[in-house]
């Protein structure tokens, strides 16, 4: 068991000034990135971004580049691939082969011993919900099963760091709910990863820090709340009353309230001034409703999720 922690500031791995082109089209500018030991790092952006390119440089599928790619604690340009586990976009297996042989065969090629490789087949099957598979031949499974069975091989040999392209495009609501919780599991254990999606709900969901790429550009690496800061949004209050005054409109007068607006009966939104201190205004909105006579059943704040943060980024609404 490793000993990676998502707060740990060790670079797993990275890139360093990385830039890519492909005749006069320049798909990677200057891109600088660092993953964390133990976290999870969730790489999103438009199509065409750069974002498989970026992956395929990291992985060492693709060496003509500006810049340095690094794997392991050996500096730039260093690799450590039996570390590494990598499931692509679009996973391929001979389909005449059963699942067994296929995942002996890449075992074997990651430089597992075969007693490892039988060991472990059962285990990330397992782990993947598809152990009744393990037998039969991948022609015959379905393009969701097909998937699960390219993140058993990326798993199989129990890598550091795991990169992996878009790794639940395709799949139903509750395959996708398993991964996330095999990616929690993995996280736990120690192991680092990297993965692209455009399901920005799971992100959102799993990932420590995140990086946004656009136009081959990383216009930003940190966390979800790193990214509301540098967006400078809004703070919303939700309030929900189980005795309304009706004296709502009073609290626009609170510091740091610039607007109350009225839901639903009894329920109302705050809206704060971006500068202002929330937990002040939370203290003095609270303080206002119960001395006007109101009972409060509910007070949370209400922040945007990384969606709606995303289409307000990219579209240009901040600078990088």
């Amino acid at each position: 068991m490793r000993n990676g922690e998502p707060g740990n500031n060790n670079r797993i791995a990275g890139l360093d000034g990385v830039s890519k082109s492909y005749g006069d089209f320049r798909v990677l500018k200057d891109v600088t990135l660092s993953v964390k030991k133990g976290e999870i790092f969730g790489y999103i952006g438009p199509n065409g971004a750069g974002k498989t390119t970026t992956i395929k440089i990291l992985v060492g599928l693709i060496k003509d580049f500006d810049g340095s790619a690094t794997i392991g604690s050996g500096g730039p340009g260093a690799r450590t691939d039996r570390a590494l586990g990598y499931l692509p976009q679009h996973a391929a297996f001979q389909e005449w082969r059963t699942v067994d042989q296929a995942l002996t065969t890449l075992g074997r090629l990651s430089g597992m011993s075969v007693k490892e490789v039988q060991k472990r087949i059962p285990e990330v099957l397992g782990l993947l919900g598809i152990l009744d598979t393990r037998k039969r031949k991948i022609v015959n499974l379905s393009g969701g099963t097909i998937q699960k069975v390219g993140m058993a091989q990326a798993i199989l040999h129990d890598p550091e760091f795991l990169v992996l392209d878009e790794p639940m495009a395709g799949l139903d609501p509750a395959s996708r709910y398993q991964f996330k919780y095999v990616f929690r599991q993995l996280s736990k254990s120690g192991t680092t990863i990297l993965f692209s999606s455009h399901i920005l709900s799971d992100v959102q969901d799993i990932a420590n820090r995140i990086g946004i790429l656009s136009h081959g550009t990383l216009m930003h690496e940190g966390t979800l709340d790193e990214l509301r800061e540098k967006m400078n949004v809004p703070k919303d209050i939700d309030i929900t009353l189980s005795k309304d005054s009706g004296r709502q409109k009073e609290l626009e007068s609170i510091r740091g309230v610039t607007r109350i607006d009225l839901v639903e009966k009894g329920r109302m939104v705050a809206h704060l001034a971006a500068d202002a201190d929330i937990d002040a205004s939370v203290d003095l909105l609270v303080r206002r409703l119960i001395d006007g006579g109101s009972k409060i059943r509910s007070i949370y704040p209400v922040s945007p999720n990384l969606e709606q943060l995303y289409v307000q980024f990219v579209s240009g609404s901040v600078s990088a």
